[in-house]
């Protein structure tokens, strides 16, 4: 008797995947191909662009319920995540967020195949990411948000914390699922960390059976249309989790201590340690220090927390995260920040990157503020931002840095989301994951406007080889592309910052530039409490109005009357 074929889900592209997951004959696409929303930045880079912008958002049924199902294509761009794209899926998870807040139960649905943030757009992906992660973890309180990672690209970047954040995630064994691709790592962190052409290696670390092992993905699914469809249905069906696995920090605190990074490391020894800490009781404390707290460097980060918090010493859970509780003005304030620490345990995490510790130390003590605020007034969180980059390496990727910095972003949105106003303020370097993960959450962003001052999706010598240009040529394409720019003034014209400040002394702050940034942070505080708890406010200043954000403000517009009319339809 011969084996029973099975349809590749992996095979398809992203349309027909949509169609695949739907209800047979309830497919309808919004803002397809013939609505023309095309990035407005590829051509000026000679890149063609395509018609869907490299996402398809279809609406239809799942069991007969309303449902969106959006797909990312990889094969354009390598599911790379620009305005247009962006603005699409955040678009599409703020309606159905809209409807489910109304009693009419949308079903979301996202089927990653992405290595994240697009570098030709680098500040408008991470915009869009940003929006996205918030948007998932509002809807989460409605409706479980499902996603798929079939195959082919994968999940990788900004897009890794985002399916982090999921309720459930299903992931074939044949797709890989990090934050760093491994041709990342080895760029920024040498061959002898990562080698790019192991595949074995690739797969025992990112791989979809070792990323099932260890509890980051719920369900391990074969490359068949009809199972991956079935466990889509189920997932909607059960009860759901009663916490995210980005809310266990508890748990995930008791997990990283049992690790010793100075010894060696495989992915076997991970999910035996693994088995024995979900079967352990979680001590209420935690130490994760493996080495004495010595003299630490001074850093921007550093150096504004202590100015604006007044804590002369200031400590955390880990060295590395500093947070203390203040009085601003008439407000009460909760000051957060990364600063670097050259005894941290893990390695690739001494020069100020948010590790594994400090994702989950970072969302240790943004949850702690709120529970302790649950029956008050919320305290205000000031986010000091000065983080050169995410960490990068092995030890990092097997331990499932993408839901560290998920964590992070978790936390930070809850807090939003419970009335505390939260604030950015941007110091120094806002690099790439650490930057989503620490300060991208804020109802409003404050900047320095300084030379140290830099945002971006990946440092220079990455982002050339990924899009196979010379540093030359990369920084003649940000002169045409603002978003692709380093700087904090060409980042200003996009629209995501409440304030650009002059006239600061950044590295070493005197009285009067101290009592400066505490007028602008108390007035962001206070415009931010007459606002609502979202991120909607980015794409409604003067300069994102003004043609930082017109791109993103298009989609959203047009999108909203595609879904209603649909809608519409549904109900007659």
């Amino acid at each position: 008797m011969s084996p029973i074929t099975k349809d590749s889900f992996i095979e398809l592209n992203a349309r027909e995947r949509v169609k695949a997951v739907l209800d047979e004959g309830t497919f309808q696409e919004l803002l397809g191909p013939f609505d023309g929303l095309e990035s407005p930045h590829l051509p000026p880079q000679g890149i063609v662009p395509q018609s869907d912008d490299g996402v398809v958002i279809g609406r239809g049924q799942i069991d007969g319920e309303e449902a969106v199902v959006i797909s990312i294509e990889g094969s354009f761009q390598g599911g790379g995540i620009g305005e247009v794209s962006g603005a699409k899926i955040a678009g599409s998870l703020e309606l159905a967020l809209r409807d489910n807040k109304k009693g009419i139960k949308t079903l979301p649905v996202m089927l990653f195949d992405t290595g994240g943030v697009r570098l030709q757009e680098a500040n408008y992906g991470l915009l869009a990411i940003s929006e996205i992660m918030a948007a998932v973890i509002a809807l989460r309180q409605h409706v479980p948000v499902v996603g798929v990672i079939p195959g082919n690209v994968g999940c990788f970047g900004g897009m890794s914390i985002t399916a982090a954040l999921f309720s459930h995630l299903i992931m074939t064994k044949g797709a890989r699922f990090g934050l760093n691709g491994p041709e990342v790592i080895e760029q920024e962190a040498g061959i002898e960390e990562f080698d790019s052409s192991d595949r074995p290696l690739i797969w025992g670390t990112i791989g979809g059976t070792q990323r099932y092992s260890t509890g980051f993905v719920d369900e391990l699914v074969d490359d068949d249309v009809t199972e991956i469809r079935k466990v889509i249905h189920q997932a909607f069906l059960g009860k759901g989790k009663e916490i995210n696995k980005t809310e266990q920090v508890d748990f995930y605190h008791h997990f990283l201590s049992q690790i010793d990074p100075s010894k060696p490391i495989d992915s076997q020894t991970i999910r035996e340690l693994w088995k024995q800490a979900r079967n352990a009781d979680i001590p209420k404390q935690v130490d994760i220090h493996s080495l004495p707290e010595l003299d630490m460097p001074n850093s921007r980060g550093r150096a504004w927390f202590k100015s604006l918090s007044g804590i002369a010493d200031p400590k955390g859970d880990i060295p590395s995260v500093l947070y203390g509780d203040s009085i601003l003005g008439k407000e009460h304030v909760r000051y957060i920040s990364v600063v670097p620490n050259p005894y941290n345990r893990f390695p690739r995490a001494r020069q100020g990157e948010v590790g594994l510790d400090e994702g989950w130390a970072i969302a240790k003590c943004v949850r702690d503020a709120v529970e302790k605020d649950k029956n008050g007034d919320p305290r205000a969180i000031v986010a000091i931002v000065d983080v050169p980059s995410q960490a990068y390496g092995y030890r990092e990727e097997l331990l499932g840095i993408h839901f560290a910095l998920a964590a992070a972003v978790d936390a930070y949105s809850t807090a939003r989301l419970a009335g505390h106003p939260v604030i950015s303020l941007i110091v120094g370097n806002a690099i790439s994951g650490a930057f989503l993960a620490h300060g991208y959450q804020s109802n409003r962003i404050l900047a320095l406007n300084d030379d140290g001052v830099n945002v971006h999706a990946m440092s220079k010598q990455s982002a050339a080889r990924i899009t196979r240009r010379s540093i030359r040529d990369l920084e003649e394409a940000t002169r045409k592309v603002p978003a692709m720019a380093y700087d904090v003034t060409s980042y200003s014209l996009l629209g995501a910052l409440y304030e650009l400040i002059d006239g600061i002394e950044a590295d070493t702050p005197g009285e009067q530039d101290i009592q400066t940034i505490k007028n602008k942070l108390t007035d962001a505080i206070a415009d931010t409490r007459s606002d609502p708890p979202d991120l909607s406010n980015r794409l409604l200043t003067k300069e994102a109005i003004n043609g930082g954000r017109t791109a993103s403000i298009k989609t959203r517009k047009l999108l909203e009357q595609q879904w209603n009319s649909i809608h519409m339809i549904y109900s007659s």
